[in-house]
């Protein structure tokens, strides 16, 4: 039995935490890489209004689109600080 499985409840296991992307760390990361919203949108497969959702706060990237923030970040050589989940904000 894994580590992760054996303090989770029967039939459950751990989430891994990765980064958590806030409003200001997407938007560096889209300037850095050098795209408009729309391109961003595009390159991550979801709608130019839900970056500007992220970039200004109002929801968070949760799931693939953290994980596929973190390889396009890693990839570009963009230097970016993981944080913890400790805001309330709603995600999308």
């Amino acid at each position: 039995m894994s580590g992760d499985r054996a303090s989770a409840p029967p039939g459950r296991t751990r989430r891994r935490l990765g980064p958590t992307w806030d409003a200001a760390s997407v938007r560096t990361l889209r300037r850095h890489l050098g795209l408009t919203q729309r391109g961003m949108a595009q390159e991550l497969g979801t709608r130019q209004q839900t970056v500007s959702e992220w970039e200004t706060g109002l929801y968070r990237p949760r799931g693939a689109s953290v994980r596929l923030l973190t390889i396009i970040a890693e990839r570009a050589g963009f230097e970016y600080e993981a944080r913890g989940s400790s805001s309330k904000k709603r995600e999308d």
